[in-house]
């Protein structure tokens, strides 16, 4: 099992662009966010209840087009609130994630995250899009006494 937190960096977060809300006989869920990690992927869900009784733990696949075998590591739940730690990481170049719920009947499609190009340093990830920082202009003493 990989720590994916604390044993590795935050690369991204992608937020669904539409409502991934999934309903079946077992589990009720939505999917709130991605999270990629230099170690692997961190699925945010939101459970409800289904009948008055406690949510079930999902039972979900990561998917991208290169078709990478994503495996569950690990999963953490607190009240309604869960996390789903999938490894490895995606691979450079990929441009979506599908999730998918994996019912009695077959995997069924719950939502696909567009994956933008990584944004380096300096730059910040807004629901799904990069949005770049102008680098800022430092002054420091050498620049100044050359100016002069």
């Amino acid at each position: 099992m990989v720590d994916h937190v604390s044993g590795g960096h935050l690369e991204r977060v992608v937020l669904p662009l539409t409502f991934g809300k999934h309903q079946s006989q077992g589990a009720e869920f939505t999917v709130l966010a991605v999270e990629i990690w230099n170690t692997g992927i961190v699925v945010n869900l939101h459970l409800a209840s289904t009948n008055g009784t406690e949510p079930k733990t999902p039972d979900i696949v990561v998917q991208d087009h290169f078709g990478t075998e994503y495996k569950l590591d690990e999963v953490a739940t607190v009240a309604s609130r869960q996390l789903q730690f999938f490894s490895p990481s995606i691979p450079e170049g990929t441009r979506s994630l599908t999730i998918r719920s994996v019912d009695p009947d077959g995997a069924s499609f719950v939502v696909t995250l567009a994956v933008p190009a990584p944004n380096g340093r300096g730059g910040e990830t807004i629901h799904g899009h990069v949005k770049r920082l102008r680098p800022k202009v430092e002054t420091g003493p050498d620049l100044q006494q050359e100016a002069s």
